[in-house]
C-alpha cells in the first residue's frame, strides 16, 4: 500500500484515541505570532517597583484629627482655660493649651462623661465640668463649629490658615508635598517637603522644605487652637516660618 495511503487510514484511527498531537501534518508555513499588547491595566515591573518606592507621605498623630466627630466645640472655662472638644459615642477629644487626648465614654446618671486615668470631662448641655489632679474647671460652650472633610477638601490630609494678611497651607494626602497660599491668595507655589519631627505622643510634627532654594519650616501641634479673627476651635496650632517670616494660624488634619 503506498505510504500516503497508510496515512490517511492511520490519521482518523489516532485522532479517535487522542494521539493526534504526536502527528503534525507541514504544509505552508504558519506566520508568526505577533506580541499582544499588554492589557491596560497590566503594570511592567520596572514601573511597579518605581511606584513603590516613590515617596509617600507620612502618618500624622491621631491628635491632630477629630476623628470621627463631624464638629468641633470651643470651652470658655474658670479658672481661665479655653478647650476644643470633638465628641461621638465612641470617645472624647480634647485638646488644651498643654496638648491633646483621648477620654473613653464613662457610666453617668445624666448627660455624658468621659475619662482617661484621672481626667474626666462631663457634659451637661452647654455646661461642663472637666476635673484632674490639677484641680477643676467649670466650662460653657463658646463656639461650635463644622469639622474640615475630605469631601470638601479632597486630596489633602493636613490644612492650616491664619490671617493678617491671609495664608494657608494643604498637606497632600498620597505624597510629600504642600500648597503655600500666601497674601490672600497673590501667591501660591507646590513644594515637596522632608519630616524632620514626628513626635505622636506629644501630637507634634515639624517639616522642611525638600528645596534648598526655597527654604521653610512648617511646625503643627496638638493643641487648642482659635481663630484669630472668629474664635473658630481647631485642635492643632500651625507656624509656618518663610523668607525670615513667622506666619501663625490653626489646623486640622482630615482623615478619607
Amino acid at each position: 500500500m503506498p505510504r500516503s495511503a497508510s496515512l490517511r487510514l492511520a490519521l482518523p484511527l489516532l485522532m479517535a484515541l487522542g494521539l493526534s498531537g504526536c502527528i503534525t501534518v507541514v504544509s505552508a508555513p504558519s506566520p508568526q505570532p505577533t506580541s499582544a499588547s499588554p492589557a491596560a491595566n497590566d503594570t511592567a515591573p520596572e514601573d511597579q517597583a518605581k511606584d513603590e518606592a516613590a515617596p509617600k507621605a507620612p502618618l500624622l498623630p491621631s491628635t491632630l484629627f477629630p476623628g470621627q466627630a463631624d464638629k468641633l466645640t470651643a470651652w470658655r472655662c474658670t479658672p481661665a482655660q479655653d478647650l476644643v472638644t470633638a465628641a461621638t459615642e465612641e470617645e472624647l477629644r480634647l485638646w488644651s493649651a498643654q496638648g491633646g487626648t483621648r477620654l473613653a465614654p464613662a457610666v453617668v446618671a445624666s448627660g455624658a462623661r468621659y475619662q482617661q486615668g484621672d481626667l474626666s470631662f462631663w457634659n451637661k448641655g452647654r455646661e461642663a465640668l472637666v476635673e484632674s489632679q490639677r484641680g477643676r474647671l467649670d466650662c460653657r460652650v463658646d463656639v461650635t463649629h463644622d469639622a474640615l472633610t475630605r469631601q470638601a477638601h479632597p486630596g489633602v490630609m493636613f490644612r492650616g490658615q491664619g490671617n493678617e494678611p491671609g495664608w494657608y497651607v494643604e498637606l497632600a494626602n498620597d505624597v510629600p508635598e504642600l500648597t503655600l497660599s500666601l497674601d490672600y491668595g497673590r501667591r501660591e507655589v507646590t513644594l515637596p517637603y522632608r519630616v524632620t519631627t514626628l513626635d505622636n505622643g506629644a501630637g507634634r510634627v515639624i517639616l522642611a522644605s525638600g528645596q534648598a532654594a526655597r527654604p521653610f519650616t512648617l511646625r503643627m501641634e496638638a493643641k487648642a487652637c482659635f481663630d484669630s479673627m472668629s474664635g473658630r476651635p481647631w485642635p492643632a496650632r500651625v507656624t509656618l516660618s518663610l523668607n525670615d517670616k513667622v506666619y501663625r494660624g490653626c489646623g486640622q488634619g482630615i482623615a478619607p
